[in-house]
């Protein structure tokens, strides 16, 4: 048995040995080949054809169409899903379609990112006309109601106590305790206990001294500090304030009528040239800035989403979860593109109604009288003026087109003297290049 294993096995060593190698001898390992014979041989300059053939490709690379910019809202807000809630949208220096003289601030950012679409949201503050920035705007409001102290110290201080304490219930409380003071006073005024308000009093503690401009408006509207002999502290209103009831009655009015001091927003209309880019956002951090709140709400949106990721979602859940996807966004940038290629441009905010932006457009125009309707991405028209934006599906930005009324534009086009654009000549004199 072993004889034969050992004739096998020397069979099997003739069929393998290589060519002049004889059976008897061990096979030889390959020669190692020096340094001088694996160096890499001098490269050698291209030839004139294969730089002319280089040329000729990287011709036709340039020629080749660029990728499209999404067609529509939907995709840009998936797109921006995908990177996290839209905060880390590229950011860069400059600014493009800033409104009339809106203040600006540049944005860093990648090196090569495009310029943003708009370089931030901004407001008008109602006291002073001034154009501030969105995270200016408190300050600025605050600054300005300050202000106005020097010219009528009831209404700065009404101002303070709507504007500045963000709990409308506890406002409304305060308000109509403040108001049944002054009521007292003018329905009552021979009794002397009414026009003394205790201040370490338990209602008074709870519902007015607690909020802001409460103090300074008791101070305008005529009352003083006095220690009276049980050494507590009292509000009493002044001896000459019993002549000027009706100037009382009136503070009170104000104060119940009035309402919270609001910064209004900036729409930065803005017209450009007929452009390709019309359709290509680039949305600066003001758009996507979230509160304390809003992240909270934010993460449990999340946490809901992962557990609702392995269950079978029907239509009418997808689409109430893309409704909660809009919500989130404050502001929209917002594209009217004219039949003569003319795009308007303008800021919103996310929840206004579709008829804010039909007011918009036709405030633009020469002839504010021409009928038009407004498509949406897709070509759909926004017939139901009272949806939201966000409802819609136009934020946080979005390219709309607008149409004519055939038949009326066919008149007017036949009553001109001369073709002409129908925005108003002042808009198209401060016309701007798209960037």
């Amino acid at each position: 048995m072993r004889k034969f294993f050992q004739e096998i096995k020397a069979d099997l060593k003739f069929k393998t040995a290589g060519p002049g190698q004889k059976l008897s001898e061990p096979s030889r390992a390959p020669k190692e080949k020096t340094k001088a014979e694996v160096a890499p041989r001098p490269r050698q300059a291209p030839t004139d054809e294969a730089q002319m053939a280089a040329a000729a490709a990287l011709a036709r690379l340039e020629l080749k169409p660029k990728g499209k910019a999404p067609s529509s809202s939907q995709e840009a807000i998936r797109n921006q899903g995908r990177s996290g809630l839209g905060l880390r949208l590229r950011r860069s220096p400059g600014t493009a379609g800033t409104a009339g003289n809106a203040p600006g601030t540049a944005l860093e950012g990648e090196e090569g990112a495009a310029a943003p679409s708009v370089s931030g949201v901004y407001f008008i503050c109602p006291l002073t006309g001034d154009i501030v920035r969105k995270d200016q705007k408190e300050k600025h409001l605050r600054e300005a109601i300050q202000a106005y102290f020097s010219v009528d110290p009831v209404a700065a201080s009404i101002m303070e106590i709507h504007t500045f304490n963000k709990d409308r219930e506890k406002v409304r409380a305060c308000v109509e305790t403040m108001a049944k003071y002054l009521d007292n006073i003018y329905l009552h005024p021979e009794e002397e206990k009414y026009r003394k308000i205790k201040l370490q009093n338990k209602v008074f503690q709870e519902r007015i001294s607690c909020l802001e401009g409460t103090h300074r408006f008791f101070q305008a509207v005529g009352f003083e500090t006095q220690t009276l002999p049980s050494t507590e502290e009292y509000y009493v209103l002044k001896e000459e304030m019993l002549s000027r009831l009706e100037e009382l009655k009136d503070c009170k009015e104000q104060l119940l009528s009035s309402e919270p001091v609001r910064a209004q927003l900036h729409r930065q209309l803005t017209v450009f040239q007929p452009s390709p880019a019309a359709a290509r956002f680039e949305l600066p951090h003001d758009f996507f800035n979230l509160t304390a709140e809003e992240l909270r709400r934010e993460q449990r949106l999340r946490t809901e989403a992962v557990e609702k990721a392995s269950m079978l979602r029907t239509r009418a859940m997808r689409e109430k979860e893309e409704q909660r996807e809009m919500r989130k966004y404050n502001y929209t940038l917002l594209r009217v593109r004219f039949p003569d290629g003319y795009i308007l441009q303008g800021t919103f905010y996310a929840r206004e109604s579709v008829s804010v932006l039909y007011n918009f457009v036709r405030e633009a125009l020469r002839e504010d009288w021409l009928p038009f309707e407004l498509l949406g991405p897709g070509g759909l028209k926004l017939t139901d003026e009272s949806l939201a934006f966000n409802e819609c599906g136009l934020v946080p930005s979005a390219l709309l087109s607008l149409a004519w009324d055939a038949a009326v534009m066919a008149d007017v086009e036949a009553a001109a003297e001369e073709q002409r654009s129908p925005l108003r000549p002042e808009l198209l004199a401060r016309v701007q290049t798209l960037s």
